[in-house]
């Protein structure tokens, strides 16, 4: 009997709201024809992409973006910021190096209670803060934990290398953590990290191993650097072995999953991981046409747009893979 009792009061961290934030202004194909050598169909069939937005402004960074996001949370629940208990951001394009764009947020949201930390995994930050802000719940010393996440990558890219320029946008997403006792919510996540990916995708300069200098500025290391082909082939095998085994180690169908929520980085591997699941096209959120990859935004983002399409108890796989290399999959149970 006592072994029954704590398995049913066993605490897993429910979604309990979702709100997400992307910049108005745009940046279409067409507009990026202007500037580098590119055309519409290129861009459309190797990354299904056809805009993405565009943080304009003066003294404007990626905690502009973490507060309306995190504001749309608190609405959607009723609550005040100073309800929050923990706030984690992840990002690979923090507004300074320090204090951190999470202790930024706070502040500008009036967040007094909380403490908070940046959490940079690249492509992959939602997942791995995702299951971080799980275990403060799980813990039971907290009740309420907002995970974000959000990049300003226009803060970071070269919009003279074709390659990079086509690939990436602004935004955030957020999701509200709170206990549940019923067996929703977080479930089970696969992380992974090579550190030997780091020479494929990576960001050189402007940390302790290169500060920026003269040469570092001169020689464009400040900006994103990825070698597309190698990336494509790492992601296609990671995203997709995470998931099928994250279904299997859970005794999962194609028929028990009700969405793939995949980072939105490219149509052609988010296909191939859909493939290796055996999912259907209906069953998948895709949203990099309107967006592009905002990096660790990607994932809370389709969660925002297909909000009103999911069900309480849906089975969730969240699949991402990004620079250095990160990658994994989440389950989840869906609470609302």
């Amino acid at each position: 009997m006592l072994e029954t009792s704590r398995m049913r009061t066993k605490i897993t961290a429910a979604i309990t709201a979702i709100g997400g934030y992307v910049p108005e202004d745009k940046l279409t194909n067409a507009d990026l024809e202007k500037i580098v050598e590119t055309n519409d169909e290129w861009i459309q069939t190797r990354t299904g992409i056809k805009e993405r937005r565009i943080l304009r402004g003066e003294g404007l960074a990626t905690s502009d973006l973490v507060v309306p996001a995190v504001r749309a949370v608190c609405e959607k629940r009723g609550i005040s910021p100073e309800d929050i208990d923990v706030l984690i951001v992840a990002t690979v394009t923090p507004d300074m190096m320090f204090p951190s764009t999470a202790n930024l947020a706070c502040h500008k949201l009036g967040a007094k209670n909380a403490w908070g930390f940046d959490l940079a995994a690249a492509c992959s930050g939602f997942l791995f803060a995702l299951t971080t802000g799980a275990s403060l719940i799980e813990s039971g010393r907290y009740r309420r934990v907002v995970v974000v996440g959000a990049d300003k990558m226009t803060s970071i890219v070269d919009y003279t290398d074709r390659t990079t320029c086509i690939l990436f946008g602004d935004g955030a997403g957020a999701v509200l953590l709170e206990p549940n006792i019923e067996g929703y919510g977080v479930l089970d996540s696969i992380l992974k990290t090579d550190g030997s990916g780091a020479k494929y995708l990576n960001l050189k300069a402007g940390g302790s191993l290169r500060p920026a200098s003269h040469e570092t500025v001169d020689n464009k290391e400040h900006f994103a650097y990825q070698e597309g082909q190698a990336v494509f082939k790492f992601a296609v095998v990671g995203m997709a072995d995470a998931s099928y085994e994250l279904m299997q180690r859970n005794n999962l169908t194609a028929d028990d999953i009700a969405w793939l929520v995949p980072h939105q980085a490219n149509k052609r591997i988010i296909d191939a991981t859909a493939n290796r699941m055996g999912l259907p096209q209906e069953k998948i959120m895709m949203n990099i046409e309107r967006y592009g990859n905002t990096t660790a935004a990607t994932i809370p983002l389709c969660l925002w747009d297909y909000r009103k399409q999911l069900n309480k108890g849906d089975n969730l796989v969240l699949a991402a893979f990004g620079g250095g290399f990160t990658w994994g999959a989440t389950l989840i149970k869906w609470a609302m």
